[in-house]
């Protein structure tokens, strides 16, 4: 009787050692949880740049792979706003740019997000005003950009380094610069209260065709092959380790997303325009939407090689702070889903699990 007792306690421990194990998180990190959780609060931006969550949303095919995980969404207008909501756990995943990505990761000591995936690439510009028609001729203008620490503000304030200006975060410098809301840039350009702004689409677009704005730079240019990351998917590092098959769920509704987006580029602008009427209560004119979809690409790959350039960038532009990336990204849940449908899995360029 004693023995049998002994050997029950045993099985017991053993079984209680396998389950602990097995709730263990990535690396001794936080538990993982053995059930998926009941809600994903997921961000994103009115932005052509961020159509695979458009369309996500517009065609069910988050939902669908979610299953009984309930979504509710948040728009935001930049970056650095829906880093904040991801800190403090207003939102568990965001399509967000890579900037406000790297610095909330250098300043968390690796503890806040996750890249998980890619979203877009290209689809952000300098427009100027009539007038303008070389960099030697920006001193003294005013250039408008989403928000201070954005994506597209640390490429102005980088690029208007090389072209020897000088900027303040304060304001002020050879070139001031405006952080504003998308909406209110173009207003501001039309108003002629600003000179221009680095912006992502569709709003580039609503500027050269609704307000005679003209290119000066395409970002494109400024990057090898031309490609650069503008949109990635990110997730809070907790809600990752809590609940690895929501996470997994969603990426395969971004996965399925951006397969629509290049298998359908003739129904694209109709999809996008549906959920920006849902959220913003105004879709875009055919002629801007068609611009701006020409100017993106959309893959899963978050273009990993490009993100050491950017934390230069941030750098230079006194937006951010030198530190390592490495555990940026993890790519093994995209990558799982990838390679079982006969894909080819996306590299982290050693900044990440694949």
């Amino acid at each position: 009787m004693r023995r049998r007792s002994l050997i029950a306690a045993l099985s017991l421990a053993v079984v209680t050692a396998a389950v602990l194990a097995g709730c263990a998180g990535p690396a001794g990190g936080q538990p993982t949880a053995a059930v998926a959780a009941s809600e994903l609060h997921l961000g994103y931006f009115a932005n052509v740049t961020h159509a695979p969550a458009l369309v996500g949303l517009d065609k069910g095919l988050f939902a669908k792979e979610l299953g009984r995980t309930k979504i509710s969404t948040q728009v935001f207008n930049a970056g650095p706003a829906t880093i904040e909501a991801l800190s403090a756990g207003a939102i568990d995943a965001a399509f967000i740019g890579p900037s406000p990505a790297i610095n909330s990761y250098i300043k968390s000591k690796g503890a806040s997000v996750v890249v998980v995936a890619g979203a877009a690439t290209g689809g952000a510009a300098l427009v100027v005003r009539s007038g303008i028609t070389s960099a030697a001729e920006l001193k003294g203008t005013t250039l408008a950009t989403p928000q201070l620490g954005n994506t597209q503000d640390v490429a102005l304030r980088s690029w208007l380094a090389t072209q020897g200006y000088k900027t303040s975060i304060t304001g002020g410098g050879d070139v001031t610069i405006s952080p504003s809301e998308n909406a209110d840039t173009l207003k501001l350009f039309e108003a002629g209260t600003i000179d221009g702004a680095w912006l992502p689409e569709p709003w580039v677009s609503r500027l050269v065709l609704e307000a005679h704005a003209h290119v000066l730079v395409d970002e494109a240019s400024l990057w090898p092959n031309g490609a650069f990351p503008t949109t990635v998917l990110v997730v809070n590092k907790s809600f990752l380790y809590a609940h690895p098959q929501t996470v997994k769920a969603l990426v395969a509704g971004e996965v399925d997303s951006v397969n629509w987006l290049n298998a359908h580029p003739t129904e694209a602008a109709a999809a996008i325009n549906e959920q920006l009427v849902a959220v913003a209560g105004k879709g875009l004119s055919a002629p801007v939407i068609e611009r701006a979809l020409a100017n993106v690409k959309f893959s899963v790959d978050p273009q990993a090689q490009a993100f050491p350039t950017l934390i230069t960038h941030a750098v230079s532009a006194g937006t951010g702070t030198q530190g390592s990336i490495t555990g940026l990204f993890d790519l093994s849940l995209l990558n799982s889903i990838l390679t079982a449908s006969g894909g080819t899995a996306v590299s982290a360029h050693g900044l990440g699990k694949e």
